[in-house]
């Protein structure tokens, strides 16, 4: 295990609104601690994002704070957790949810699990005041609500008010979930990873927002976080985590500019560039030509219902040329149609319209057993490599299924998929092994070894690293980058991390309500972008006055990258 220097505790607690002091959290009944001698303080108006990969010990610590651990998982086993001075490890249940929403609140990170979808999101909002403010009538209860959306900036609160949590985008559902945290202006908001599931421009949206309303009721804000694009955005202090301890901490400018650990250089240093590589243009034969590509949904209407259905266009006139050896990114928000292309090229949906040539052959008009070939020519990688895999699988068994399918002799298949083991980094011996033994990106590598078993032409990576801690995000594109160099394969690579594509990809495609908007080499799209979207994407990006690998603000923004 790895030891860090002790860090003194934080100062005086009489003016923090949370003053944590030697905080431990440990598995009930089995004496691990998930937390170590934790101590931290947040004051009235600061921001305190806490950094750190997965199993860091970081979300332990907001749920600790808000009396939210799991009874009979996890317990905290020593110290002091105090709000506005008064200890939450030793509060009641009834005193704790009077804490709750009155001087606490917390916005998690998936708007939609947080939200009850059998109810209005004014009547889930509504409820926080109707429990705590018993002498409020419902006609200023509603107004108060709607008030709120105001100040949250939703537009059209009235009819949002009587709306469904799925008939809200992602944004306004979390528009919704910071409103009902501040509806009674509490002292103290923990936001964990609010941001991580939405697109940039979205992503600005909703950190202004916080940062408005903080200045305004002068919250403290204790930020969780592993994006340190945010990082750089929102803090003013940093307090960096790694299994459980704290490993430093300190102002934005001394964590990002002059971190000491050799743990917390390791993890800004791994934040990508939005600068990116200069590289020499693909020069390789064209694997794949797609020419006017699309896919519309017929809409359904109710049978009770005289309005017309829509078509809903996710895809329309699409054109791209992927060669052998390059990687192609196909960027964009949600809802651009990036996924529709990618998956109608494998051909998981059926496209409506256009052609896709792969070596002489239209894609699109194959059927049955003319297309199970080029099923093996083509492989994908998804955005959750746990959900990709079986659980009740061997690894092993997962990997030779494909080449199985194909004819392939068991013992040749389990042979190539050790040696394709090796080519990811991980040791034959994991073949004996199941998915839930393994990390996430240890899976994530596992899942590109099932796709390069089958010694694709092409292979897609769907979101594959978005899902991925900033130092394992960085190793899987180490590792695609020298398996593009190695085999050759062509890769489209759908990402809406703008950071992550300037890094590995040499052509980049911006899409826009299902339409390319701009493509070009990635040092063009993103040092002189033509389309205002494309520069919208980038001026949205957080962080992006950072050169986080050489430990410095960029002062005069975005510049091509020097070559090597």
């Amino acid at each position: 295990m790895t030891t860090y220097s002790p860090i003194p505790p934080a100062g005086d607690t009489s003016s923090a609104i949370l003053a944590i002091r030697n905080l431990s959290v440990e598995v009930a009944g089995a004496g691990n601690r998930v937390v170590r001698n934790l101590s931290l303080d947040v004051h009235a108006g600061e921001t305190v994002c806490v950094v750190g990969e997965s199993g860091s010990g970081k979300s332990v610590t907001s749920l600790a704070v808000m009396g939210l651990l799991p009874p009979g998982v996890l317990t905290v086993n020593a110290g002091s957790i105090r709000v506005e001075g008064e200890d939450v490890v030793t509060a009641t249940q009834r005193r704790l949810r009077e804490m709750r929403a009155t001087r606490m609140a917390m916005v998690f990170q998936e708007p939609m699990t947080a939200l009850n979808p059998v109810h209005t999101v004014g009547k889930q909002v509504d409820e926080v005041l109707r429990l705590h403010r018993k002498k409020m009538s419902a006609a200023e209860r509603r107004a108060k609500v709607l008030d709120m959306f105001r100040s949250v900036h939703l537009p059209d609160v009235e009819r949002i008010f009587d709306s469904y949590p799925h008939q809200l985008s992602g944004g306004q559902r979390q528009r919704i979930v910071i409103a009902m945290a501040l509806i009674l202006e509490p002292k103290l908001l923990i936001a964990d990873e609010p941001t991580t599931a939405l697109d940039v421009t979205t992503q600005k949206q909703i950190l202004a927002l916080i940062k408005e309303l903080q200045v305004k009721h002068q919250t403290a804000v204790l930020f969780i976080t592993h994006d340190f694009g945010v990082v750089a955005e929102i803090s003013d202090r940093i307090v960096v985590m790694n299994r459980g301890d704290l490993v430093e901490s300190g102002t934005r400018n001394e964590i990002l500019a002059e971190p000491k650990q050799s743990y917390t250089r390791r993890l800004v240093s791994s934040v990508p560039s939005l600068v990116p590589s200069r590289r020499e243009a693909p020069s390789g034969m064209p694997v794949l030509h797609v020419k006017g590509l699309g896919r519309t949904y017929g809409g359904k209407r109710s049978v009770l219902s005289r309005k017309a259905a829509h078509n809903i266009i996710a895809a329309a006139d699409v054109n791209l040329t992927l060669r052998k050896g390059e990687i192609l990114g196909i960027v964009g928000e949600s809802g651009s149609g990036k996924s529709t292309v990618a998956r109608c090229i494998v051909r998981l949906i059926e496209p409506t319209a256009g052609h896709m040539m792969m070596g002489g052959e239209d894609l699109s008009t194959l059927s049955g057993s003319a297309l199970r070939p080029v099923r093996r020519r083509i492989q994908i990688v998804f955005q959750d490599p746990y959900r990709s895999l079986n659980p009740r699988r061997t690894v092993g068994e997962s990997i030779i299924e494909g080449l199985l399918n194909f004819g392939v002799p068991r013992e040749d298949a389990l042979k190539r998929a050790g040696e394709t083991l090796s080519v990811v980094g991980l040791s034959p011996d994991a073949m004996r092994r199941y998915p839930h033994q393994f990390s996430g990106g240890q899976r994530q590598r596992i899942c590109i070894a099932r796709a390069l078993v089958m010694d694709p032409e092409i292979l897609v990576a769907d979101e594959a690293v978005s899902a991925l801690d900033v130092s394992v995000q960085a190793q899987v594109l180490e590792l695609l980058e020298q398996v593009r160099q190695r085999t050759g394969v062509g890769v489209l690579f759908i990402t809406h991390d703008l950071r992550v594509a300037a890094q590995i990809c040499d052509t980049i495609m911006v899409m826009q309500r299902g339409k390319v908007v701009e493509t070009g080499s990635a040092e063009t799209v993103l040092t002189e972008p033509r389309h205002e979207y494309t520069r919208a994407l980038i001026d949205a990006a957080p962080g992006r006055d950072w050169d986080f690998r050489n430990f410095r603000p960029i002062s005069a923004g975005l510049a091509p990258a020097s070559a090597p």
